[in-house]
């Protein structure tokens, strides 16, 4: 016996059309990539023809002005063939003549990605690494603008923690890596004496940033998060869904120096959220313990007697970078000292 239809539509439409919309948004996603790749492999291209003709026969500015005046005429439906953008084309044949970034290739990147990387990065180590962040977690090119700004590479995975005693491998290595030390909370405009409440406000207030600088994976659950403990009131200052940890994390903050009795409170909250919320199939609950400045080695023997995963970071407020950042990058206008001419900015057209 047949399913009736229903509005007129035969019996099997809506899962058929779903399915086919699956298929189709699949092949687009396939065409935008492959596309991608070709594009890259063109400019590529174009780039070491504009270095073996400046090198063989002294092209300089006016020349390369001139071609993207021609190519614009050409193909006016197209974009990427400005004078700027020619210029980075000769540039990244120069550093990258084999199309990689590192072992990453580049066509794997959306053109400006690949800029980005060659223009705010000297250590190809750094480029790959971010390249290759960029490609597993989608990153655009202004989240990719940030991290590289953050130093998230020299970050990441720094935090104090007990997670290779406490959690087991592999689980343990991805945890760890999860966290950061320290984290940026810049973005908050507060000064360095703010309270814990007033941080955990701002926070929340600034959700989107903070999630970004948290990282991937991070679900954002509630803050002052309330537990109920043989009728005793309890509140998490900010509970999170990791969903590649598949666990809970929770996150203290105190705006103050680290101290060992911090860590005793955080493994009670982890007990709680592991009898109480955390479901049969979840991971067990980590904790995160974010103090104004911490001494690393008090924090490592807090931790050595704790039962459950924590991690401890600093946080600032207030950025802090040294002055060995002001690196050899090579700023625009070194690359049009390079190629000739004068660049304002990047130009997408």
């Amino acid at each position: 016996m047949t399913k009736p239809m229903v509005l007129g539509l035969p019996p099997g439409y809506a899962e058929w059309l779903t399915q086919l919309k699956g298929r189709i948004a699949q092949a687009r996603q396939r065409a935008t990539l492959a596309a991608n790749a070709e594009l890259v492999s063109l400019y590529g291209q174009i780039g070491r023809e504009i270095l073996n003709r400046q090198a063989e026969q002294g092209w300089g500015a006016k020349v390369i002005n001139r071609l993207a005046h021609d190519l614009k005429d050409a193909f006016p439906d197209m974009r990427g063939f400005s004078t700027r953008n020619l210029k980075y084309m000769a540039y990244f044949a120069e550093h990258c003549p084999a199309g990689l970034i590192g072992q990453q290739p580049a066509a794997q990147l959306p053109w400006f990605h690949v800029v980005t990387l060659l223009t705010k990065l000297v250590d190809p180590a750094e480029r790959e690494w971010y390249a290759a962040q960029t490609v597993q977690h989608g990153w655009s090119r202004t989240t990719l603008e940030v991290h590289i700004k953050n130093r998230l590479r020299h970050r990441q995975g720094s935090a104090i923690s007990n997670f290779a005693a406490r959690l087991p491998s592999p689980h343990s290595d991805l945890a760890h890596e999860t966290l950061k030390d320290p984290y940026l909370f810049d973005f908050l405009g507060l000064s360095e004496d703010a309270h814990e409440r007033d941080i955990e406000n701002a926070l929340i207030r600034h959700i989107t940033r903070f999630l970004l600088e948290m990282g991937a994976g991070f679900a954002f659950v509630g803050r002052q998060f309330r537990l109920d403990v043989g009728g005793d009131e309890f509140f998490i200052d900010l509970l999170f869904y990791h969903t590649r940890l598949k666990c809970y994390v929770v996150v203290e903050l105190k705006a103050t120096a680290f101290k060992p009795e911090h860590v005793g409170q955080l493994n009670f909250y982890l007990a709680a959220v592991d009898a109480q919320i955390k479901a049969a199939d979840d991971k067990p609950t980590i904790g995160l313990l974010l103090c104004k400045k911490q001494n690393r080695l008090v924090a490592q023997y807090a931790l050595s007697g704790i039962d459950k995963p924590i991690g401890v970071a600093e946080y600032q407020l207030l950025r802090e970078l040294p002055e060995t950042l002001v690196s050899s990058l090579p700023s625009i206008d070194e690359i049009e000292a390079e190629f000739g001419g004068e660049m304002e900015g990047i130009d997408e057209e």
